[in-house]
This record gives structure tokens, sequence and C-alpha cells, in this order.
């Protein structure tokens, strides 16, 4: 394409032509401290802090100028480097918006996820306001513009220059997005502010361009170090107790128990928020858990994220201990991965899992396979008239099929349900029954579109709690016993709802915690209440099973009181204050990441290993294990 020479600025001299890039530069750094406070986290004053500014810009200044020095256009770059900030910054307040925490580098992975059944899930999430959208198409056409008639900045003899310049600035921007040694000089906690636990508030002090950097960089050079003694250590001084736990003999005479597991979909108990302190909208769950164990679940995230919350359940790893493992079905290395599933397999369980949705959605069927399931009934496996309820598949079509795979004959069972009905987000929700939606009590001070999303949840979280009460009573007229373990993943995305009710405890709503119900459908018990986290409920389900002889299950059942107050929220510090507690928590830290490596077995005593064995021969056992295992860590 020719450009006519008169209106060329590679005409003008030099110096007009580098006060017009640092210009182009200025007016960039100041419109990306606009947008950032504008549509970002929180409206915050980073234009008090210019090196915080200058470094939320950095990126898409070195993106404007290898733009420029591949295209000679100098706003044409400019306009295409701040057009690829707005749209992250769009997405960026999606998740606020929904989930009420900003973009984290592994946000990016669901990318790949967009043609794996994540792009129906998604999708809903997108503004159904037109505006955005045109506004998208403005800024495409104005690039179309600019690359016709804007004219360049640079002779076409200058390509040789520019290919080295351009190289360098590829280079340059190359190392920084991947979180390089040199840059990680200037982007940490040092010159900027860092808070590793509160993505929030470095977003809001830094920017949400430089947060992203600083997480990448943070988890980078900062990978947590196995230390085998302080694991041993720990292991050692629950040594007792520890033994008694593996030396539990199992009632010979009773027959081992099916389980049944649900992770119900955004499942809390509403009554936790003004406004519903005094509510039922979950009468079988009350019903049942006076006839079993319950209360209070901690879990790893909040609105989303579902694999967070069920990766520690089948695990038993909290994911406290592996901070750069935002996706865990997607970072997962080993094909064999040690947990729940696992263990039963080896008492003679027959492992299933069922969803009502695309198999490959979070990379489930690879996952599953790491985790040791036998089968995966996953959306295609389900009925042809499976029924829908709203955007998803119905939870009365989970239980169906929960009961379709139960057998009355052969191995013991375990199934392992994933719910999907009150899936987010809650703005629109066709083919319900509208009038029944309409006619659900919201607190007076929630109003439109907040109004709206609650009562869209509580319609479809009723129709789980009532699933559960039909799944009880079948299982209850079932010939063999059954364990049931029922539990939410996380809260729904109400968050508008949130900051205007606020709840019951005063605290915010990344700290709220779920709720979990373990019962023998059979045989009701005097009513237990305890609250655990979700990485601890696998060893509790299995000792209530009488398997007693998983060592690692087994420590976390001893250690259980100990670590309840380390519990991973996601807003909470990384560590206790306490000196005692700190230990703790680094030495299970060790333990975890052994136990993710397949390095833990050899430090851990078997079942039926004598407790009266000398201080001194399990000492020197100890350190013979811990060398072992930093061995076979450091491998």
């Amino acid at each position: 394409m020719t450009t006519n020479p008169a209106r060329n600025f590679h005409g003008r001299p030099l110096f007009v032509r580098l006060a017009l890039s640092l210009t182009a530069a200025t007016v960039f750094v100041l419109l990306t401290g606009m947008v950032d406070g504008g549509i970002g986290v929180a409206p915050r004053r980073l234009f008090d802090q210019p090196l915080f500014l200058f470094a939320n810009a950095l990126p898409g200044l070195l993106l404007a100028a290898l733009l420029l020095a591949i295209s000679r256009r100098l706003l044409l770059s400019f306009g295409l480097a701040f057009l690829a900030q707005v749209l992250i910054y769009g997405v960026n307040a999606l998740k606020v918006g929904n989930l009420g925490t900003p973009l984290m580098p592994a946000d990016f992975r669901m990318i790949g996820q967009l043609r794996k059944g994540g792009a129906h899930l998604l999708s809903g999430y997108l503004p159904h306001n037109v505006w955005p959208y045109l506004a998208l198409i403005a800024g495409v056409l104005a690039v179309i513009a600019l690359w016709r008639y804007e004219p360049p900045l640079f002779r076409p003899s200058t390509r040789s220059r520019r290919v080295i310049v351009g190289g360098a600035l590829a280079l340059s921007l190359g190392s920084l997005l991947a979180g390089t040694t040199p840059w990680t000089r200037f982007y940490n906690g040092q010159h900027l502010w860092l808070e590793p636990w509160s993505a929030t508030a470095t977003a809001t002090h830094s920017g949400l361009v430089s947060s992203l950097l600083l997480y990448k960089m943070q988890y980078a050079q900062s990978q947590q170090k196995v230390d085998p003694a302080a694991a041993q250590k720990l292991i050692n001084q629950s040594g007792q107790a520890l033994q008694q736990h593996l030396q539990a003999v199992p009632d010979s005479h009773s027959e081992a128990p099916d389980i049944v597991v649900v992770q119900s979909e955004s499942f809390f108990d509403p009554s936790i928020v003004k406004g519903y302190e005094h509510s039922d909208f979950t009468p079988n769950l009350r019903r049942l858990a006076a006839g079993g164990e319950s209360g209070s679940l901690h879990v790893p995230t909040y609105g989303g994220g579902t694999i967070r919350t069920e990766f520690e359940m089948l695990t038993g790893l909290s994911l406290r201990y592996f901070g750069d493992m935002q996706f865990p079905y997607l970072q997962m290395n080993g094909k064999v991965v040690p947990g729940l599933v696992r263990s039963l397999r080896a008492h003679g369980y027959r492992t299933i899992a069922v969803h009502g949705n695309d198999p490959g959605f979070w990379n489930r069927s690879t996952a599953f396979k790491a985790l040791g399931f036998d089968s995966f009934v996953s959306q295609s496996s389900f009925p042809a008239n499976a029924p829908m309820d709203g955007k998803y598949m119905a939870d009365r079509a989970m239980t169906d099929e929960i009961m379709s795979q139960l057998k009355d004959a052969g191995p013991p069972q375990f199934v392992f349900a994933i719910s999907l009905e009150a899936h987010g987000p809650y703005d629109d929700s066709p083919g319900i029954d509208e009038a029944a939606r309409d006619a659900i009590p919201v607190p007076a001070d929630v109003s439109g579109k907040a109004k709206l999303e609650v009562q869209n949840y509580l319609y479809h979280m009723q129709h789980a709690d009532a699933e559960l009460g039909r799944l009880a009573q079948l299982l209850a007229q079932r010939s063999r016993p059954t364990l049931l373990l029922f539990y939410g993943d996380h809260l729904p995305a109400l968050t508008d709802a949130y900051q205007t009710t606020g709840f019951v405890n005063g605290q915010d709503m990344l700290s709220q915690a779920g709720t979990w119900l373990l019962v023998d459908p059979r045989n009701p018990s005097p009513p237990v209440r305890s609250d655990l986290a979700s990485w601890m409920l696998p060893g509790h389900l299995l000792e209530r099973a009488g398997i007693h002889d998983d060592a690692y299950f087994a420590l976390t059942q001893v250690l259980a009181s100990q670590l309840a107050a380390l519990t991973y929220a996601p807003g909470a510090p990384p560590l206790p204050e306490d000196d005692a507690e700190k230990q703790t928590d680094q030495a299970m830290a060790s333990v975890a990441m052994l136990r993710m490596k397949g390095k833990l077995d050899a430090m851990l005593p078997k079942a039926g290993f004598a407790a009266s064995m000398p201080e001194t021969a399990v000492a020197g056992g100890s350190q013979q294990s811990a060398a072992s295992a930093a061995q076979g860590v450091n491998q």
C-alpha cells in the first residue's frame, strides 16, 4: 500500500517525531490509570504513585512500541495496545462483578477451556447490554481506519533498524510476561504494593496489570520448598494418636457401606445472610442434620472455581499449600494422584464419578483418571430425555443417575456426583416457573437485578435441597448400607446482594463458610455438629466408613483440631502469627507437597505398626525416611 508523501510524518525533524511518540506514551499511561480506576477492582489513587502508574502501563507501552516498529504507525500501535488492555480490564470487571476477586495469572488458562464445554457455562457471564459490544466494534473500525489512513512515522528504508529494535522490544516484552529474573527486581513487594494473600488489595494499590505480573513472579520465585525433616517431625509428634487411628479394628461383621458423595453447586444455607436469619430454605438439610453429622464447611474459593473445593475433597490436600495452583485439574502433572478414590479402590470399592456436563471442561476426564475413578458418567451418558432446569441439567436427573449406578450386589461402591442446576450466572434462568420464582421473598433493600439473581438462585437451590431429601429417602430403602455426604462447593456469586445485606457474623463474603452433612440414611444417629475444611472431609468420611489404614488421612484426623485454625479462605493471610501454629503450618505444607509428589508413604507408619516400638528405633527410622524423601524430592 502506498501513502501520499505529503502526509508522511517521516519527513518531519527527529525531535518532532520523538515528541509525538513521548506524547502518545504519556497519554497511554494516563489513560491506563484512568481505566484501571474506572472498571478495575475499586477506585484508587494510582496517580499519587507515579512509579505504580508507570509499572502498570509498562507492558502496554512495550507492546505499543513493538507494534510501532512493525507498522510504523503511531496512533494505530498505541490504539491496538490500549484496546488489548481494555479487553483485559473488561474481563476483570466481569470477574469482579460476579466473583468479587480480580483476575489472576491462572485465569488465562480458561481460554483453553472454551472449546471443552466451557463456552456454554462462561458465555452466560458476558454483558447483556449492547453498549460494550458496540464500543468494541467501534474500536475495531478505528483500528482499520488508522491502518488505512494514518501516515507512517518512519521511512520504509529504516526496516533493518526497526527489525533490530523490534527484536529487542519483543524480547523485553516476552521476558516480562514470562516473569524472568531481571524483571523481578522491579516487580516485587519492595517497589510496588504486594499482598500475596489478597489479590484485591494488590490490584487496588498497584493496578491490575502490575498485580498480574506481581503474582506471576511471586509464584515463580517463591516455589514452596519441601522440608522432609519438618514433615517427619510432625508425623512423629502425632505418633501415639496416629497409631491408635491406624490400629482401629473395623467391625468384621459389618458390611462395607456404599458411599455417595454429592457436591452441590453453590449450595449454602441462606440463614447466614442478614434478612434471612429466620428463613427455612433448606428443610431437608435441617431434618437430616438432626440425625447425623453436619456443620460449617470452609472452602478455598468463592462464587466459582468449583474444582478447587473438588480437588481438596478428593485428595485431602489443602490448596493453602499450593499457592500457584489456581485450577488444580489444569495444573496436575502426575498420572497417579493419591487421595480418597485410590484409598477406596484399595479396599475393593468400585469408583464412579457422575456429572451432567462436558467431561473435558476443567480437564475432568484426564484428572479423574489420575485420581483413580473407574468410570466417569458425563453428559453424553445421561438418558437422552434427562430433564433440564433453567440453563443446566436438573438436580433430579443427577439423583436418578446416582440411583441407576448403585447396584444391589457386587463390591462396595463409591459414587461422587457433581450437580450443575444451581450454577450461575443468576440474572437469567429460561424455562422455569416464573411465578414460583417471583414468590420467593427477598430482603427489602435488595432490588432490581440483584433481587432477580437472588430469586433465581433460591429457586434452584431449593431443588437441590429437595433432591437431597429424595436421595436420602431412596438410599434408606436400599438393602445395602450407604453413607451419604453432601456439601456445597462454594457460595453463589450474589455479590451485589451480599454487599447490600451483609452477613449475620459481620464478616465479608470471602470469609463465609458453606455447609456439609454426613448421614447414614437407614440409621439416623444423635446430631453432631463440627466445623471442617473441605480438605478434611475425606479423612472424616473414611473414618466413618471404618477404613483406618490410610496413614495420611489418619494424620489429618489426628491434626484436625490444630489445623482447623489454618483453614484456607480466599482472603486469609498465608501464615498464622503464633509461632507454634506457624511451625505446624509449615510442616504440614511439606507433608502435603510430599504427598502430592508420591514421596510421603515411606515416612508414614503402616497399619499394624507396633505402638510399643522403642522411641530410638522410631527416631532412627524417621531420619532415614526423611533422608530418602529428600533425595526423592530433589531428583
